[in-house]
């Protein structure tokens, strides 16, 4: 896991990802954690999908990877036809 991170900030330096920033804040905001809260956030499927692909023991552990996640996108009552 610790390869996995170097390679990400290494990765993130090259791409001139966030290049605006100081190079020292850059690297501490991208992590292998990171790959896994934007899969969390990003991932347009039900909840305990994402739960279980994560292996995640309770829905409220997913929900505080999912960073934007916004909660309200589908509307119900036009899902339901009315």
């Amino acid at each position: 896991d610790q390869e996995i991170a170097r390679l990400i900030k290494k990765t993130v330096l090259a791409a001139g990802i966030r290049g605006d920033m100081p190079e020292a804040e850059r690297v501490k905001l991208f992590s292998g954690h990171s790959l896994r809260a934007g899969l969390a956030s990003s991932a347009e499927v039900d909840e305990r999908y994402v739960q279980k692909q994560l292996g995640h023991a309770s829905a409220e552990m997913t929900r505080r990877y999912q960073r934007r996640r916004d909660r309200f996108r589908v509307n119900l009552t036009r899902a339901a036809g009315l």
